[in-house]
């Protein structure tokens, strides 16, 4: 799994009210299309600099297509990155306080310390 180009997704799309609605309404049509458009820039680099090795693999994929974030926490994903996106995605659709965040806990619970590497 590449760590930095999942978080890179997860950290570019979220500061995006756009792509944030985007990824909503079209999980899968929006994973395709910022790894092709997206994924090879430079990160805050405005010059066109570019990579072109970078791409998910399919499992990656599946779970940013399939919003599974316990799948990317697993994989190593960076929680605060994923927790903030999902609750930009989500938190609209529960009527209590913290609804999202308390069903990304209960979701999340299973594991055990350690949590799984989040290093990059």
């Amino acid at each position: 799994m590449s760590k930095y180009l999942v978080n890179k997704f997860l950290y570019t799309v979220d500061r995006d009210p756009h792509l944030v609605e985007r990824y909503r309404e079209d999980p899968r049509g929006t994973v395709e299309w910022w790894e092709t458009e997206r994924a090879g820039r430079i990160l805050n680099c405005h010059s066109g600099e570019a990579s072109t090795w970078l791409g998910f693999d399919d499992a990656e994929r599946d779970a940013l297509a399939g919003h599974d974030y316990p799948a990317l926490f697993e994989m190593g994903a960076h929680p605060f990155l994923t927790l903030t996106l999902f609750i930009a995605l989500f938190e609209r659709d529960y009527d209590e306080p913290l609804g999202f965040q308390q069903e990304y806990a209960r979701r999340l619970s299973h594991f055990t310390l350690p949590h799984p590497d989040i290093a990059t």
